[in-house]
């Protein structure tokens, strides 16, 4: 087939992605500003700017990029289009051991994610940024359980706040309050419903999303997008043992509304915790899939829960700084497209290995997919 037909096919295909309401989605996490690779593209140490700057260079490329030809949505056409850019947290690395304060690391992230992404949805305005909390964030605002420097910067946060929220009164480091200004809200995009959560979906964030949900249309898959995975650490809760403080032998991190009930060692499976989670999920069978950071690997799975009572679809993502195998081998760097028509019902998920070949930036391969219903 020449050149000039499979860009004609292509375009064609793009064309009735868009009729059909074929929303497509980059999905990343835990980008870690203020923090250093081992190694990268022939150098060593490299500062986390230079590393995500090159990941938001690999996004850009992506709408001129073919899909591959598998069994998925979409197969073999050009990507064309991003509807949205979604990043699940630790957008600055916690202030620990000489790491920069948040508000540099805020605007190291906005520098390359707003001032240097390109890319445009079917709609021809730019990509929506949508950005969820980390841990890491939360820690710089709250303090830790070890020492920081400084002990608070709400830098990162009161920047998302602002970005994803729009308040009337702009926060800023000094006036954010972690205890009120959640940051949580939701996003209709062509036949979906995306909830992003504070961190995990403790009692407070579902008694949220019970709220949101009462306002979506029977029959929308809805998509949940937060920090961690379902299987919370223990030490994101607050502090059951004397005064709930942080502190270096307790060791629990006081990110979450509630104390955690299932022990008092922050390195104990957070059992009783899961179960209301599940039971919740078990409520809202709208709830078709789960995004997360925080474990930072690719990985396609069905959440079970604790007793093996559930089937939940989840995905996990790579971090560009952190990634528990592409921090050792560079060329497993990757993050996801997530490609789902609104009018089928189905859903494709893709990861996208974004430097596979240090020597040659601009070269994209495609790695695991699944496809998905969302009936």
């Amino acid at each position: 087939m020449s050149k000039f037909l499979t860009a004609i096919l292509s375009l064609l295909a793009l064309a009735s992605r868009a009729q059909n309401s074929v929303i497509q989605m980059v999905f990343t996490s835990d980008v870690h500003y203020g923090i250093t690779r081992p190694h990268f593209r022939k150098a060593d140490t490299v500062p986390s700017g230079i590393v995500n700057a090159a990941m938001v260079a690999a996004i850009d490329q992506l709408p001129s990029q073919l899909l591959p030809a598998d069994s998925g949505l979409a197969a073999g056409s050009r990507v064309g289009y991003l509807d949205a850019l979604i990043l699940t947290g630790d957008i600055a690395n916690r202030e620990e051991k000489g790491v920069q304060c948040a508000a540099a690391s805020w605007l190291q992230f906005k520098k390359d994610f707003v001032g240097d992404l390109m890319t445009r949805g079917q709609d021809h305005q730019p990509t929506a940024l949508c950005l969820t909390a980390g841990n890491h964030d939360v820690s710089n605002a709250l303090g830790y359980c070890h020492p920081t420097e400084p002990a608070h910067d709400a830098s990162a946060l009161a920047g998302i706040y602002d970005m994803m929220l729009h308040p009337v009164t702009e926060r800023t480091k000094e006036n954010y309050n972690y205890t009120t200004d959640k940051i949580h809200y939701s996003k209709e995009m062509g036949g979906l419903h995306l909830l992003f959560v504070n961190l995990w979906p403790d009692s407070a964030e579902r008694d949220w999303i019970e709220e949101d949900l009462k306002t979506v249309k029977p029959g929308t898959p809805v998509f949940l997008f937060t920090h961690s995975m379902p299987d919370v650490d223990a030490r994101f809760f607050i502090n059951p043992n004397g005064q709930h403080t942080l502190n270096d032998s307790d060791k629990f991190e006081n990110l979450l509304t509630e104390q955690f009930k299932d022990g008092l060692h922050a390195d104990q499976p957070t059992l009783i915790e899961q179960r209301s989670l599940v039971a919740f999920l078990k409520r809202h069978p709208a709830i078709k899939a789960w995004f997360h950071g925080h474990s930072n690997y690719n990985e396609f799975y069905d959440w079970q829960g604790p007793d093996n009572d559930l089937k939940l679809h989840c995905f996990r993502v790579d971090s560009p700084m952190k990634g528990k195998l592409s921090s050792k081998d560079e060329t497993r760097l990757s993050f996801q497209l997530i490609t789902v028509d609104t009018r089928k019902k189905t859903m494709t998920v893709r990861e996208c290995l974004w430097n596979s070949d240090p020597d040659n930036p601009s070269l994209l391969k495609w790695g695991q997919h699944v496809t998905l219903s969302l009936n």
